[in-house]
């Protein structure tokens, strides 16, 4: 059995990672933490930076959002440790990637990301992808950090509106 819930902390956050085919936003891993009350949010953030450290997660920010995924070894250590999180709270995970999983896909399928460039404009960087493949990604130049944000802001919303006119003015 685990020592520690600190330890049963990392490996929930490894087994939910490895039910799914994308990253997870920082915001949903404590959605579902704080949701089925595992632990309260430093304690998960603690938890996080942790993994990170000794190389079982790796972290991306876009855009004031930070996307973790397992590395090698974090899949390796579920691999071996996934019998010691109890069927239940197993069970638990599942369900809430069920109701959940739609709307997580879409949050950590389309990314905006944007920065200063040399000539002093904001270049925001738009991304859609499903799984690993990129569906559309485009990038622009905006005059103020202001447009830059609300541009990249907006992606979220409306990435599969700008993708479906894309496709039909090109085919």
């Amino acid at each position: 059995m685990i020592d520690s819930s600190h330890s049963l902390y990392k490996l929930i956050v490894l087994y939910t990672l490895s039910r799914v085919s994308f990253p997870l936003t920082n915001a949903q891993i404590s959605d579902l933490f704080l949701s089925e009350n595992y632990t309260h949010y430093f304690q998960l953030q603690e938890t996080l930076s942790e993994m990170i450290e000794s190389g079982l997660l790796s972290s991306e920010t876009k855009n004031h959002t930070t996307y973790y995924q397992m590395t090698d070894s974090g899949k390796e250590t579920i691999h071996y440790f996934e019998n010691e999180i109890s069927s239940e709270i197993r069970r638990e995970i599942s369900n809430y990637l069920v109701l959940h999983s739609c709307q997580m896909r879409n949050e950590s399928s389309t990314t905006a990301d944007y920065f200063r460039s040399a000539d002093g404009d904001y270049t925001v960087s738009c991304t859609a992808k499903e799984g690993n493949h990129t569906l559309i990604e485009l990038k622009f130049s905006v005059p103020t950090e202001t447009s830059a944000r609300e541009l990249a802001d907006n992606w979220k919303e409306k990435a599969q509106e700008c993708y479906a006119s894309v496709m039909k003015l090109l085919m």
